[in-house]
């Protein structure tokens, strides 16, 4: 960061911070779902990183409460009428933190780099001739073909393509950032973040937001708070006495036999803001033995079962539902196509599967997450049901940060690399074969665990391609027999969970990703 942003920026934040010496200075407290250590939001898909960016930095379109695309950063949009060329238009008055304007020669170089790593961006960039700015305002992306995912791609809530200055957004994809300057309602204070205590936003005054009211990701990011505090307690029964002795304002991820408690207590509410849910996700690494064989992978859709991995976890079936279909029930492609005989622990057919894969005893290398009460009992279920099909596990506990940096690790898993592991996504990321990254089987571009299937590519880009509503539902049954045959991960069951909010706080929006601007505190 060059001398005048740094310091531009630094006296927007201590402006911030004297202002609040005026009047009591409002700050808003929470223990979310995990740590903060990350910082770059291309660099990983742990969902607290994605969560840390729409903090400080701000997206061209998004999801508003209905999951439909909204224009955020863009006024206005225009294609030409053989659908090739697409003109953007950035609304007036977009600043950067350190008072710098956003124009078209930084969206350039974030959606390229944003592209380069992400599964959507991959898709989307199959397509893409060219992006150029016209203006500082204009901006064009030139087309080698049509294609029906532009919008989508541009709004995805997760992997979502942030917009950064460009000397920040020209970073190798492949190096972490080291510049936090954005353009969202909140700035980040890093000499502030101390990873396992806590990491601290404060109020962007120059934040021109949208004039919509606030929906989900989408509308007017109105900043009510003058300060955010992300407060790491990781034992869950410490946060809950904090939170009802008034000491910290919200959890965002309770434990479930802690709600009945929360629920009696006159100052606590529990509030559900993301009524799609989530999916737990049991996932391969396709470059090693043994699921490099797919009747290996297989063969653990006939050992699991979804019922014992959410009663491990959730207990409440209030709060759970097991789900044979891959894009999850109750959503626009559910299916439970190629799954109808799986996922019932029939070690018979495992243990046969196993067999004809030549599984040869090796132990399988299970990363457990031990500190995320959300996913501490998933890995300790899958070792039983793997021991009972036939197979050996060396199940290693670690915290959520050091697996969500190991799970990178191409090594083998004696040299620091991995077999499996679990993980969890909300629904928005698995609803379909484009948002869904699990299915998105390319290799070395691919997410953790790397699968290579060509034919699952194609179906894919053929769904992306495809218009009609039916074909699309026949084409993603097709994908479903694919992933049946030859798995890239398997789904464990749906689960929801509400967060716990002191009675003051108000203004929580619905939305698939935790998030604070509109909220109040009183």
């Amino acid at each position: 960061m060059g001398k005048g942003r740094l310091g531009l920026l630094v006296a927007c934040v201590l402006g911030v911070a004297s202002a609040g010496t005026a009047s009591a200075q409002t700050t808003f407290r929470v223990v979310n779902h995990s740590d903060l250590k990350i910082l770059d939001p291309i660099w990983t898909t742990a969902y607290i990183v994605r969560n840390h960016a729409y903090m400080i930095y701000d997206t061209l379109f998004a999801l508003d409460g209905n999951l439909e695309v909204k224009p955020q950063m863009v006024d206005k949009w225009t294609t030409s009428d053989d659908k090739l060329t697409w003109t953007f238009t950035l609304r007036d008055g977009l600043e950067f933190h350190d008072g710098t304007p956003v124009t078209s020669e930084d969206v350039v170089p974030s959606l390229k780099r944003w592209a380069v790593r992400t599964p959507m961006g991959q898709l989307l960039w199959t397509k893409v001739a060219d992006v150029k700015a016209v203006d500082p305002r204009t901006f064009q992306i030139q087309l080698k073909a049509p294609t029906g995912i532009m919008l989508s791609a541009l709004g995805q809530p997760s992997g979502a393509a942030f917009i950064m200055p460009k000397k920040v957004a020209e970073t190798d994809p492949f190096k972490q950032i080291d510049d936090y300057t954005g353009s969202g309602p909140f700035i980040f204070v890093k000499n502030e973040w101390k990873p396992g205590d806590k990491t601290v936003y404060v109020k962007n005054p120059k934040y021109k937001p949208r004039p919509e009211p606030a929906s989900g990701l989408a509308g007017g990011k109105i900043a009510k708070l003058d300060r955010v505090e992300w407060v790491a307690i990781p034992e869950q029964q410490t946060a809950t006495s904090a939170l009802m002795k008034g000491e910290i304002d919200m959890i965002e991820t309770p434990q479930h036999d802690l709600l009945k408690m929360m629920e009696a207590d006159p100052g606590v509410k529990l509030v559900n803001l993301n009524k799609w849910g989530n999916q737990y996700i049991f996932r391969f690494n396709h470059l090693f033995k043994p699921f490099d064989n797919p009747k290996v992978r297989q063969a653990l859709l006939y050992a699991f079962n979804q019922k014992d991995f959410l009663d491990g976890v959730i207990g409440d079936e209030r709060y759970y539902k097991v789900c044979k279909a891959m894009f999850m029930c109750d959503t626009p492609f559910a299916s439970t196509r190629g799954f109808e005989d799986k996922l019932e622990s029939n070690f018979a057919k495992a243990r046969e599967l196993l067999k004809e894969g030549g599984y040869d005893g090796t132990p399988v290398l299970l990363m457990h997450s031990s500190d995320l009460q959300i996913l501490a009992n998933l890995a300790p279920v899958a070792k039983q049901l793997m021991e009972r099909a036939g197979m050996k596990v060396d199940m290693q506990s670690m915290d959520w940060s050091t697996l969500v940096s190991r799970r990178s690790r191409k090594d083998p898993p004696d040299k620091g690399g991995w077999n499996a592991f679990l993980t969890s996504s909300a629904s928005v990321d698995i609803v379909d074969p484009l948002v869904n990254t699990y299915i998105n089987a390319v290799g070395e571009n691919a997410w953790f665990g790397w699968p290579t299937d060509p034919e699952l590519v194609k179906m894919r880009a053929a769904f992306a391609d495809e218009p009609d509503t039916a074909k699309r539902k026949a084409i993603v049954e097709a994908i479903q027999l694919r992933v049946a045959e030859s798995p890239t991960h398997i789904f464990a069951g749906q689960w929801v969970v509400p967060a716990a909010v002191r009675k003051n706080i108000s203004g929580n929006l619905e939305s698939p990703v935790t998030i604070f601007w509109n909220v109040e505190k009183k």
